[in-house]
């Protein structure tokens, strides 16, 4: 089947739309509300309209259907004066910060305005003065920036499943906020930031911490240290025009963030095979004891916020350990200042105060750095660059190299797998099967990989059939609780699809193609790693031999383990008896 788009012949498949069509053969048609992934599109921006020979008003591409036949024009005089003045109308009701502006140089409002040919005013009015929502710890809201293009709403109700944001109001009051237009911090919201990762303006924005980086690291009297996620040095190797794996982008990394003056640099991945070690410890104990299954990974902070708020009954299913982030943060605390010397004579760090950044692909991240405890700052993905700019660095021909700092320098394939859907599985089983007695898997488990919503598969291990399931978005929680609940053994819950390569940190316009990259590139370094289990991690055996003693021990489970809370009440104002009571009391303990 063919289209002709300006004149050009254009094979489709059915379901097509034009806007897709387009994209495909290279045509760009502006749009704001449609995403690419997005089931249904809802065509409220209308930037995307286009003629269509034998129609006599303008068409959304975004919802047009492709046909047989079907003639399309995308830029006629038309079509441009619709959209300039559709651009025109926006940049009247917004707010003319953009200097100061969090997204400036990548806010695709200023760029749509250069696109269309928007420069002096044409419409002056009333503007909006809606308050800002500073309440959440991971992201910051401001309604006077939101273009009601509708993509969060889109991403937040049809993707992720959560429904914590929606439109409200009527008319000029009109915004996307939480229910009774509440502080996020008493929404439903579990902080994954997908939301911000597709808001084409400042509307929705993490809560930067690069200022507060900043000013600790020119502070003569604290000792700054980074740790690094294994997301993190995939995606910059892939934003990056010249690929050179992952390992040697940790060390590019940490060179640069020493120039900056960070004292130390640590690879979270050696956290994470320190998870495997004692998630896989839970997980065998419980099946050998009649504890509580299926046990379900406790990596993604957005999925424990989840739980806790919409489905407390599923707490006792959690395993109890703590993300690599948090055992990171903890550790480092309590062994780094005597490991590096800048303790005093009496066992206290004197005037040096310690201060722990982690570098992550995830918005939820800072909320859980809060929430629990550990490390002081966290910076996205995104937030990185903003850190490059502060110094003058120019990361992406940035040649310099340095080794990651003992002792939390080592890490396996099975910790690089941490970075994508389905990694924490892999790991787990790689290492459970040994704790069980029998053979570690010799080579990737297939069945653990891909992006499928759900992927339900078997392991036999020494004549136990461990019945696993990894769960790719929280989207797909709704339709696959049901059967991951019943007779499975261990759940694998990543809270973004694509788990932390498609984090809500990192960089505005990825989508899944982007995720797909980034998670090859961990799956090369695992392949490449001369260690692939984390049981054979030497650094880990002697923190257990030298500190923690075992795994699941009285030291191991006071530093590496955690508790939950049960937020139901906290989303008593989503529900249909709620009531000013409610959201008061739910105000209140937030607070």
């Amino acid at each position: 089947m063919n289209i002709t788009i300006n004149g050009k012949e254009i094979a489709f498949e059915h379901g097509d739309t034009v806007l897709q069509v387009a994209k495909r053969a290279g045509i760009r048609i502006p749009h704001l509300c449609s995403l690419d992934w997005a089931p249904s599109p809802s065509a409220s921006c209308r930037l995307c309209v286009v003629e269509v020979e034998g129609s006599p008003r303008l068409q959304t591409s975004c919802t047009l259907q492709a046909a047989e036949g079907m003639k399309v024009q995308t830029h006629t005089p038309r079509v441009m004066k619709a959209r300039r003045n559709i651009v025109e109308l926006l940049v009247a009701n917004h707010p003319q910060d953009c200097l100061a502006c969090d997204r400036q140089g990548a806010c695709e409002l200023a760029e749509l305005t250069r696109e269309v040919g928007v420069r002096p005013r044409q419409y002056a009015g009333m503007k909006k003065d809606q308050h800002l929502d500073i309440s959440s710890p991971a992201i910051y809201r401001d309604p006077n920036k939101c273009v009601l293009c509708g993509r969060c709403v889109t991403m937040c109700h049809q993707i992720q499943g959560v429904g914590a944001i929606d439109f409200t109001d009527r008319g000029f009051r009109t915004q996307v906020a939480p229910g009774f237009s509440a502080g996020l911090n008493v929404s439903g919201c579990t902080y994954c930031g997908q939301c911000v990762r597709v808001c084409p303006t400042g509307a929705l924005m993490e809560r930067s911490h690069v200022s507060a980086v900043v000013a600790a690291l020119s502070d003569p009297n604290t000792v700054v240290v980074a740790q690094v996620a294994p997301a993190v040095p995939a995606t910059l190797d892939q934003e990056r025009t010249k690929h050179e794996g992952v390992p040697v982008m940790l060390e590019h990394l940490a060179a640069a963030l020493k120039r900056v003056g960070f004292t130390a640099v640590f690879d979270t991945g050696f956290t994470a095979d320190l998870t495997i070690m004692e998630e896989a410890n839970e997980l065998v104990e419980r099946v050998k004891t009649g504890g509580v299954l299926p046990m379900f990974t406790s990596c993604s902070p957005a999925w424990i916020q989840y739980v806790e708020l919409h489905r407390p009954d599923l707490i006792p299913h959690l395993s109890t350990c703590k993300s690599p982030q948090q055992m990171a943060g903890a550790l480092i605390h309590e062994i780094y200042p005597k490991f590096a010397g800048f303790v005093a004579g009496d066992g206290t760090r004197g005037t040096k105060r310690l201060v722990v950044v982690s570098l992550m692909p995830c918005t939820a991240k800072k909320f859980e750095a809060e929430d629990v405890g550990d490390v002081e700052y966290v910076l996205t993905t995104r937030e990185l660059g903003a850190l490059w700019e502060r110094f003058g660095i120019d990361f992406d021909s940035f040649t310099d190299r340095a080794p990651l700092d003992p002792p939390f320098a080592e890490a396996t394939g099975a910790a690089r797998l941490f970075g994508g859907t389905g990694g924490v599985m892999e790991a787990a089983v790689r290492t459970a099967a040994t704790l069980l007695g029998g053979a570690a898997p010799a080579g990737p488990l297939p069945e653990a990989r891909g992006l499928d919503g759900f992927k339900c598969f078997n392991v036999d291990v020494n004549g136990i059939t461990l019945n696993l399931g990894v769960i790719n978005g929280l989207g797909r929680l709704p339709s696959t609780l049901p059967a991951a609940l019943s007779g499975m053994h261990f759940v694998e819950v990543m809270s973004c699809p694509g788990g932390c390569s498609g984090g809500g940190g990192q960089p505005y316009n990825s989508d899944m193609t982007d995720v797909k990259k980034r998670i090859k590139r961990i799956y090369e370094a695992d392949k490449k790693a001369e260690v692939k289990y984390s049981h054979e991690n030497k650094s880990v055996a002697e923190l257990y031999e030298e500190f923690l003693g075992r795994p699941l021990g009285e030291v191991s489970h006071h530093l590496l383990h955690r508790s939950y809370t049960d937020k139901s009440a906290l989303t008593a104002l989503h529900g249909a008896e709620a009531d000013t009571g409610a959201v008061c009391a739910a105000a209140e303990a937030a607070a």
